[in-house]
Protein backbone atom coordinates (compact mmCIF):
# COMPACT_ATOMS: atom_id res chain seq x y z
CA UNK A 1 0.00 0.00 0.00
CA UNK A 2 1.14 3.35 -0.99
CA UNK A 3 2.49 5.50 1.73
CA UNK A 4 1.36 9.27 2.10
CA UNK A 5 2.80 12.21 3.85
CA UNK A 6 0.94 15.71 3.74
CA UNK A 7 5.12 17.32 2.94
CA UNK A 8 8.12 16.32 2.54
CA UNK A 9 11.09 18.45 4.27
CA UNK A 10 13.99 19.24 2.73
CA UNK A 11 16.52 17.17 2.32
CA UNK A 12 14.06 14.55 0.31
CA UNK A 13 14.63 15.07 -3.74
CA UNK A 14 15.13 18.12 -5.79
CA UNK A 15 11.41 18.04 -6.79
CA UNK A 16 10.02 18.16 -3.29
CA UNK A 17 12.63 20.54 -1.57
CA UNK A 18 11.41 22.65 -4.99
CA UNK A 19 8.00 22.30 -4.07
CA UNK A 20 8.64 23.23 -0.43
CA UNK A 21 10.26 25.89 -0.58
CA UNK A 22 7.80 27.47 -3.22
CA UNK A 23 5.21 26.61 -0.70
CA UNK A 24 3.23 24.71 -2.86
CA UNK A 25 0.75 22.11 -1.41
CA UNK A 26 1.41 18.51 -2.54
CA UNK A 27 1.50 15.40 -1.19
CA UNK A 28 3.87 11.89 -1.93
CA UNK A 29 3.19 8.62 -2.78
CA UNK A 30 5.65 6.32 -2.77
CA UNK A 31 5.41 2.84 -3.67
CA UNK A 32 8.10 -0.70 -3.89
CA UNK A 33 9.32 -0.17 -7.86
CA UNK A 34 10.15 -3.00 -9.59
CA UNK A 35 13.34 -3.19 -11.97
CA UNK A 36 10.99 -5.36 -14.42
CA UNK A 37 8.15 -3.69 -14.92
CA UNK A 38 7.94 -2.48 -18.24
CA UNK A 39 6.52 0.63 -17.84
CA UNK A 40 7.52 3.13 -15.10
CA UNK A 41 4.13 4.87 -15.09
CA UNK A 42 1.91 2.55 -15.52
CA UNK A 43 3.53 0.49 -12.26
CA UNK A 44 2.83 4.05 -10.68
CA UNK A 45 -0.64 3.95 -11.47
CA UNK A 46 -0.83 0.33 -10.61
CA UNK A 47 0.76 0.80 -7.29
CA UNK A 48 -0.87 3.88 -6.32
CA UNK A 49 -4.37 2.49 -7.44
CA UNK A 50 -4.74 6.13 -9.16
CA UNK A 51 -6.20 5.79 -12.93
CA UNK A 52 -3.74 6.57 -15.41
CA UNK A 53 -5.05 9.55 -17.09
CA UNK A 54 -4.23 10.93 -13.86
CA UNK A 55 -0.65 10.09 -13.60
CA UNK A 56 1.98 11.70 -16.18
CA UNK A 57 4.84 10.63 -17.20
CA UNK A 58 8.11 13.17 -17.63
CA UNK A 59 9.60 12.48 -21.15
CA UNK A 60 12.24 14.72 -22.38
CA UNK A 61 12.62 15.09 -26.17
CA UNK A 62 15.26 17.24 -28.45
CA UNK A 63 12.98 19.88 -30.73
CA UNK A 64 15.26 21.49 -33.28
CA UNK A 65 18.48 20.68 -31.36
CA UNK A 66 17.37 21.94 -27.80
CA UNK A 67 16.00 19.68 -24.97
CA UNK A 68 12.28 19.81 -24.31
CA UNK A 69 10.42 18.36 -21.75
CA UNK A 70 6.94 17.38 -22.36
CA UNK A 71 4.82 15.54 -19.55
CA UNK A 72 1.97 13.44 -20.57
CA UNK A 73 -0.47 10.82 -18.98
CA UNK A 74 1.18 6.95 -18.60
CA UNK A 75 -2.04 5.97 -20.44
CA UNK A 76 -0.95 7.20 -23.79
CA UNK A 77 2.17 8.42 -25.82
CA UNK A 78 4.10 11.65 -26.82
CA UNK A 79 3.04 13.59 -30.35
CA UNK A 80 6.08 14.38 -31.11
CA UNK A 81 4.97 16.75 -34.08
CA UNK A 82 2.57 18.52 -31.97
CA UNK A 83 5.40 18.73 -28.67
CA UNK A 84 7.86 20.73 -31.95
CA UNK A 85 4.49 22.91 -32.91
CA UNK A 86 3.89 23.56 -29.26
CA UNK A 87 7.49 25.50 -28.68
CA UNK A 88 7.70 26.62 -32.17
CA UNK A 89 9.99 23.93 -33.56
CA UNK A 90 10.09 21.97 -36.51
CA UNK A 91 11.35 18.73 -35.47
CA UNK A 92 11.26 16.86 -32.66
CA UNK A 93 12.76 13.34 -31.73
CA UNK A 94 13.19 11.43 -28.12
CA UNK A 95 16.64 12.37 -26.48
CA UNK A 96 19.15 10.16 -26.05
CA UNK A 97 18.48 9.14 -22.57
CA UNK A 98 22.11 9.90 -21.18
CA UNK A 99 21.62 13.07 -22.29
CA UNK A 100 18.22 13.50 -20.58
CA UNK A 101 19.39 12.04 -17.30
CA UNK A 102 22.69 14.24 -17.39
CA UNK A 103 20.89 17.50 -18.11
CA UNK A 104 18.02 16.92 -15.27
CA UNK A 105 20.06 15.66 -12.83
CA UNK A 106 17.19 12.45 -12.73
CA UNK A 107 17.54 8.90 -13.75
CA UNK A 108 15.26 7.65 -16.43
CA UNK A 109 12.03 6.33 -14.86
CA UNK A 110 12.64 9.21 -12.09
CA UNK A 111 13.08 12.09 -14.34
CA UNK A 112 10.86 15.26 -12.40
CA UNK A 113 9.73 18.31 -14.64
CA UNK A 114 10.58 19.64 -10.82
CA UNK A 115 13.57 20.60 -9.62
CA UNK A 116 15.81 19.97 -12.54
CA UNK A 117 19.25 20.90 -12.76
CA UNK A 118 18.95 23.05 -15.46
CA UNK A 119 15.45 23.63 -16.25
CA UNK A 120 14.46 23.17 -19.40
CA UNK A 121 10.80 24.81 -21.63
CA UNK A 122 8.30 22.46 -20.46
CA UNK A 123 4.93 21.77 -22.43
CA UNK A 124 1.95 20.09 -20.06
CA UNK A 125 -0.26 17.71 -22.06
CA UNK A 126 -3.53 19.83 -22.68
CA UNK A 127 -5.68 16.83 -20.40
CA UNK A 128 -3.78 17.52 -17.09
CA UNK A 129 -6.48 20.58 -16.48
CA UNK A 130 -9.15 17.87 -16.54
CA UNK A 131 -8.45 16.79 -13.17
CA UNK A 132 -8.28 18.70 -9.72
CA UNK A 133 -4.70 16.25 -8.66
CA UNK A 134 -2.21 15.04 -11.03
CA UNK A 135 0.83 12.45 -9.67
CA UNK A 136 4.05 13.24 -12.11
CA UNK A 137 7.75 11.66 -11.00
CA UNK A 138 9.33 12.71 -7.75
CA UNK A 139 12.35 12.33 -8.75
CA UNK A 140 13.35 8.75 -8.40
CA UNK A 141 11.65 5.61 -9.28
CA UNK A 142 9.05 4.30 -6.57
CA UNK A 143 8.02 7.91 -5.86
CA UNK A 144 5.72 10.08 -7.31
CA UNK A 145 4.35 14.00 -5.97
CA UNK A 146 0.43 14.84 -6.26
CA UNK A 147 -0.33 18.09 -7.17
CA UNK A 148 -2.60 20.62 -8.91
CA UNK A 149 -2.04 20.78 -13.00
CA UNK A 150 -2.25 24.61 -12.34
CA UNK A 151 0.53 24.62 -9.87
CA UNK A 152 2.76 22.58 -11.61
CA UNK A 153 2.47 24.82 -14.66
CA UNK A 154 3.32 27.59 -12.46
CA UNK A 155 6.21 26.02 -11.02
CA UNK A 156 7.21 24.81 -14.63
CA UNK A 157 6.28 27.94 -16.55
CA UNK A 158 5.17 25.42 -18.61
CA UNK A 159 2.77 25.55 -21.97
CA UNK A 160 -0.17 23.40 -22.09
CA UNK A 161 -0.94 22.10 -25.24
CA UNK A 162 -2.42 18.45 -26.25
CA UNK A 163 0.78 16.70 -26.96
CA UNK A 164 -0.16 12.91 -25.39
CA UNK A 165 -2.57 10.47 -28.07
CA UNK A 166 -4.26 8.00 -26.02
Amino acid sequence: MAKKAKKQQPGGTPATVALTTAGTPFTVHSYEHDPSSPSYGEEAAEALGVSPDRVFKTLVAEVDGELVVAVVPVAGSLDLKALASAVGGKRAAMADPAAAERTTGYVRGGISPLGQRKRLRTVLDASAGAHPTICVSAGRRGLEVELSPQDLTSLTDAVLAPVGRG
